[in-house]
């Protein structure tokens, strides 16, 4: 398990990327909610997600990426917490994950990077 360390400052290069995000919120009863929607950013440390539906700062999470395209998706996830809401979405920031679902996220920053570094 990959356990990522937040100071409140940014450290991690952000890139654009758009892919199905599934955040699952568990309530006092262990009942799940799902909220759908898609990813506007991404980096090692946490994603910007637009959806209609919003919880209140602080949530806690698992947040599923749904990467699409080749020849079966390929779904990570990611424990999580909501950190802002805007008009257009919430800022989720990373907590925990295993170490293959953080290759991945490696391999799409720098994928995606301008300069591919």
């Amino acid at each position: 398990m990959v356990i990522i360390e937040n100071d409140g400052r940014r450290h991690y290069q952000r890139v654009l990327f758009s892919t199905r995000i599934i955040l699952i919120f568990s309530d006092n009863e262990d009942n799940e909610v799902d909220v759908t929607g898609s990813s506007a950013n991404l980096s090692l440390k946490g994603l910007f997600v637009k959806v209609e539906e919003k919880v209140a700062p602080g949530m806690a999470c698992k947040v599923k990426i749904i990467l699409s395209g080749g020849i079966a998706d390929i779904e990570l996830l990611i424990h999580a917490r909501v950190t802002r809401v805007e008009d257009n979405g919430m800022g989720i920031v990373f907590d925990a994950m295993d170490l293959e679902t953080y290759t991945h996220l490696k391999n799409i920053v720098q994928y995606n990077s301008a300069d591919g570094d």
